[in-house]
């Protein structure tokens, strides 16, 4: 996918993983490693869940009260790492960062994710853009050292 400029067409984006995001729903299952997130700043309160088979992410889900930025991000993020292996995650969370952050990074890899180029210029909005994201990462640094949380 090409870097996309238009900002109705990131706007749509956003607002169709806000209004029917994917991979919302938690489930009952011991073999998923699971981490809960919130921010002081805004109404995110998130619960992820992933799924790993050996090196892959076989499944990821999320549920809890959030905004329109934090929503949309974390339903991207999980189309983009679904069937992925830990490291290709990792690399996909790098360059989402670096985007965040205006530092040098991968658009062709972040895919839809593009649509939060732009969310630098509103400070107090880069953690609702980053909440799914921390949350896998901290997940994978628990699967990575064994630690399984409930």
């Amino acid at each position: 996918m090409a870097t996309i400029n238009d900002p109705m067409i990131l706007r749509q984006i956003i607002m169709d993983h806000y209004e029917n995001p994917r991979n919302r729903e938690l489930i009952s299952d011991d073999g998923y490693y699971s981490v809960r997130k919130d921010s002081e700043s805004c109404i995110d309160d998130i619960t992820m869940q992933v799924k790993f088979n050996n090196d892959i992410i076989e499944d990821i889900r999320f549920d809890g009260e959030a905004c329109t930025i934090s929503t949309a991000s974390t339903s991207i993020l999980t189309e983009l790492v679904i069937g992925k292996t830990i490291d290709e995650a990792l690399k996909i969370i790098e360059n989402y960062q670096n985007m965040i952050f205006e530092k040098e990074y991968d658009a062709d890899i972040l895919e839809e994710a593009i649509a939060f180029q732009n969310v630098h210029k509103q400070a107090n909005r880069i953690k609702c853009a980053t909440i799914g994201f921390d949350a896998l990462s901290e997940i994978i640094a628990d699967y990575k050292g064994g630690n399984v949380n409930e």
